[in-house]
């Protein structure tokens, strides 16, 4: 039995579900329960704190996981990235009080606090800076004001709380996280584990594009085919009316208007778009 460990709160937990349920898992969950079996797929979700999921999945207790990079790598759990999400993203930053600092390399010898040891810790060892770690659960902006560190490193979205607070973030990100998909790293993913990330990416790739469908003139079929290559090649069909052709192809979701704008220059007409719900590609 597939056994897979979702994100029971926080900001990965809606979307977790969400992919999972386009990928044709987890349809009877009502989402708040605490393990949903999944008969149809012969398999078993097991609802967790995004922190322990990891550990869990590096036990080879679990299949799989979604969490996130950031916990992923804090966790230092014997698991291994299998696939990006594209949800949940967030930078883990350095902040400190405005102009006490350019980068991590001046704080040699003081205090930073953070929820994230294990992934500080690694970037301090990197540079080979020996900094004190103060280890907060929550709240790591109010650190400095408190007292008890000289900077702060954090999860940040748009760095609003941390200027609240009197910080300034340094430098570039420590880290870019988003939510993943997780699997242990000394085992070799099941038939049906293979499966579900199968699925997974043909839901993230319906996501990213869309099936575009228009009629052309014969003599600009070749230019169309051009602004609308698709993967292999664009699907194309004589009209009715003799001389024109209807063509569908799959285009990339963040350019479609730029490439609906080109073909109706270019003569093209019945210009469709819609959605793709899942894919294999």
């Amino acid at each position: 039995m597939l056994r897979v460990a979702v994100p029971n709160k926080g900001a990965l937990s809606e979307p977790a579900r969400k992919i999972l349920s386009e990928a044709g898992y987890l349809r009877a969950s009502r989402g708040n329960e605490l393990v949903v079996a999944d008969p149809e797929n012969d398999a078993e979700f097991f609802f967790l704190r995004p922190r322990d999921i990891a550990v869990y999945v590096g036990a080879g207790q679990l299949d799989l996981g979604i969490t996130g990079r950031d916990m992923l790598l804090d966790s230092g759990a014997n698991a291994v990235e299998v696939l990006p999400l594209g949800f949940g993203g967030s930078t883990f930053r350095l902040a400190a009080p405005t102009g006490t600092a350019t980068s991590l390399s001046d704080f040699e010898g003081r205090r930073l606090a953070t929820s994230y040891p294990g992934i500080l810790q690694a970037e301090l060892d990197k540079l080979a800076v020996s900094a004190h770690i103060v280890k907060l659960d929550g709240a790591v902006e109010n650190a400095v004001a408190l007292g008890v560190a000289d900077a702060v490193a954090d999860v940040v979205d748009t760095g609003a709380t941390m200027r609240k607070a009197g910080l300034e973030v340094i430098g570039e990100p420590l880290l870019r996280s988003e939510g993943l998909l997780v699997q242990p790293a000394t085992v070799e993913p099941s038939a049906a584990a293979r499966n579900l990330i199968r699925r997974i990416e043909g839901v993230i790739a319906a996501r990213s594009y869309v099936m575009v469908d228009y009629d052309i003139r014969a003599e600009q079929l070749d230019a169309a085919s051009a602004i609308t290559p698709g993967l292999e090649s664009p699907t194309v069909s004589p009209l009715r009316e003799e001389g024109w052709f209807a063509v569908r192809a799959m285009v990339l979701r963040n350019e479609v208007h730029a490439v609906m704008d080109a073909l109706y220059d270019l003569g093209g007409r019945g210009i469709l778009v819609t959605d793709i719900l899942a894919c294999r590609l």
